[in-house]
This record gives structure tokens, C-alpha cells and sequence, in this order.
């Protein structure tokens, strides 16, 4: 048998005894080929193990299903959990992936950026990367050149744009509700770094939930991190000493919240007995810490398969002449995960 790459389209023309225009008629699923020759068609393909090059079908039908995915932080659990999700989607919708993964959180170089991405010649951008300093309005603004649709995945709803997002800001407040359900009165706030919109919606959740439940606010009452465990355990060991009645902490993500957990362990201290600890994203080593931590869940694999979905529907819908009104933003729900390490226990 002959490798594929030697076998072309003619041969299986020669071999069916059909033309070339016929070969492709039955590659393309067109309806005017006979079913009779279409069988034929078909069984010398399997025969001769024929593939047609996706390249040359891209070129005949003007489509390249490919599409260009920006991202950035794939050290984060966030960003590259949500980038599995879209790859798995995309290659279950039969496209292609151009990833572009950026240095920095931000880009300064747009003109290069579409310059890219027209040349790529991709059929839609997913915006995966983290929202900074709230400069996801100015990308819209700037990527609004491109012939292609954008969708963009994040952490709060856009002007003028399709998205996918998980309400941070519910999160947060949920979590902090949570904690005083259970009758936790001085709870503390470990945050991610401020200038990612994620962290900011779950500090302003927590601070809001606190107001309304009539309690006061001090800078001393959260501490800032980065993400990191190591960052989570540092900011513990602050709010110990900078607000040392505090019975309850919420950290913005579970990391964070195991490697404070830890902190406050060495320090003698019981969980929950003596502080309680929330954190966010359920992750899967959250279920394992000891004691089992509670957390705000959200998926970030399904917030990756939405963005390629809405993507998706959105130039089917442009190549096949439909109204895309009917296409609309994507919310996913944060869910409360109750485990020990938040429950108040009897004294």
C-alpha cells in the first residue's frame, strides 16, 4: 500500500473510473452524485486510504476552520484549565487551534496583533486572557478592525461584545454569606492581586456582604496576594497580627487558601475551631487539604468549551447569512461547596 501523502485525488478519480469533480463532489457531501457512485467513490477512498488535504478543501470552500486563541498566566490553574477546555471543544466542533499566548497580561502591539490574525487567515479570536486594570473595553476597541468575531472569556459582563463569564462578584458575596450563616462575625479577606478584575469582584462581594450584615470595614481586615500558596500563607500570617480576633478568612482561590491554612496550623491555631477558611475555584487538591476546604466552585474547563460554542454559532451564523441576535452572553453559575474547614463548630 502506498503512504498517504503519495495518493491523490486524481488516482481515486482513475481508480473509481469518475473525474476529479465527482471526487470531490462525494469528499464535499454534495447531493447531486448518484448513490451508486457515490459508494464506489467512497469504497476506493477507505481502499486506498485517501485523505483529502485540509488545506486545499480551506482554500476551495473559503473557510480555514481555525481559530485564534489569546491567552496568557498558563502558570495559573484559571487560564490553563480554561484553554483545555477550549481545545477539547474545538477539536469536538473540527477546528483548529492558533494559539497566541502573550508575555505580559496586556499587549501593546495591536496593529501587529490583527496584522496576525488577518494574515492566519482564522474565522474567530477567543479572548482568554485574564481581564487587567479593566482593559478588556480597550481591546474590543481595538480588535473592532478585524473581520472576525471575537468572543471574550472573563469575569465581568462587556459593552458591545459576546463573553463568557462566571459572576465573581455572587461568588465572593456567597462565600462571605456563608460565613455568616455559621455565625462568624470577624471575617477577614485575602485577595488576589487588585489589578485582576476576578480578585477585585470577590473583595467588593465580600465587602458588600459585610456592610449589609451591618459590620465595619478596616484596611487591616484583608491582606492582598498573588495567587500563590506561598502568597496565601504570607497574607495569613498579616491578618494574625493585624487583626488578631478574627474568626473566619475568605481567600479569593483555593491555593491561596491551603497555603494559609498551613500558616495558620503552625501557629497552634485550629481549623475551623479557631478560624475558619473558605476559598474559591475548586480545585482538586481543595477536597484533600486537611481539613477538607470549603469553596466557591466554577468550571473553568466548561467556561472554555462556552467561549468555543458561542464562538462557534457566531461565525456559522455570519458564513451562513442568519441574524446573530439570537447569539447572546454566556453566565455560568458559581456554586457553594460546603466542606469542614468553614463549618462552626460547638463549643
Amino acid at each position: 500500500m502506498s503512504k498517504n501523502h503519495q495518493i491523490t485525488i486524481l488516482r481515486v478519480a482513475e481508480t473509481a473510473g469518475v473525474s476529479k469533480q465527482t471526487v470531490s463532489r462525494v469528499i464535499n457531501n454534495h447531493p447531486d452524485v448518484a448513490d451508486v457512485t457515490r459508494k464506489q467513490v467512497q469504497k476506493v477512498i477507505d481502499e486506498l486510504g485517501y485523505h483529502p488535504s485540509a488545506v486545499a478543501r480551506s482554500l476551495t470552500k473559503q473557510r480555514t476552520h481555525t481559530i485564534a486563541v489569546v491567552t496568557a498566566g498558563l502558570n495559573l490553574v484559571g487560564p490553563s484549565s480554561v484553554l483545555n477546555g477550549i481545545t477539547l471543544k474545538a477539536e469536538e466542533l473540527g477546528y483548529a487551534l492558533l494559539i497566541r499566548n502573550l508575555a505580559g497580561f496586556r499587549i501593546n502591539d495591536y496593529q501587529g496583533l490583527v496584522r496576525f490574525l488577518n494574515e492566519m487567515r482564522v474565522e474567530g479570536v477567543a479572548w482568554a486572557c485574564p481581564d487587567i486594570e479593566h482593559y478588556r473595553q480597550e481591546v474590543i476597541e481595538k480588535l473592532s478592525g478585524l473581520p472576525t468575531p471575537v468572543v471574550f472569556q472573563g469575569s465581568a459582563p462587556l459593552q458591545h461584545a459576546l463573553f463568557v463569564i462566571v459572576d465573581n462578584y455572587a461568588g465572593g458575596s456567597q462565600a462571605t454569606q456563608h460565613l455568616l450563616d455559621q455565625g462568624f462575625r470577624s471575617i477577614a479577606h485575602i485577595s488576589g492581586p487588585l489589578t485582576f478584575a476576578d480578585a477585585e469582584e470577590r473583595k467588593s462581594g465580600w465587602s458588600d456582604t459585610l456592610l449589609k450584615a451591618g459590620l465595619q470595614l478596616s484596611p487591616l481586615h484583608s491582606a492582598e496576594g498573588d495567587w500563590s500558596a506561598a502568597s496565601g500563607a504570607k497574607a495569613a500570617l498579616k491578618l494574625m497580627d493585624t487583626y488578631p480576633e478574627m474568626d473566619a478568612i475568605f481567600v479569593a482561590n483555593d491555593q491561596m487558601a491551603i497555603g494559609a491554612m498551613h500558616t495558620i496550623q503552625e501557629r497552634g491555631l485550629q481549623i475551623p475551631g479557631d478560624v475558619a477558611i473558605i476559598g474559591y475555584d475548586n480545585i482538586a487538591e481543595s477536597a484533600f487539604s486537611s481539613p477538607p476546604l470549603s469553596t466557591i466552585a466554577q468550571d473553568f474547563e466548561l467556561m472554555g468549551a462556552k467561549t468555543i460554542e458561542l464562538l462557534v454559532g457566531v461565525i456559522n451564523a455570519q458564513h451562513n447569512g442568519k441574524d446573530l441576535s439570537a447569539l447572546q452572553p454566556v453566565r455560568l453559575p458559581a456554586d457553594l461547596i460546603v466542606r469542614k474547614s468553614s463549618l462552626r463548630m460547638a463549643k
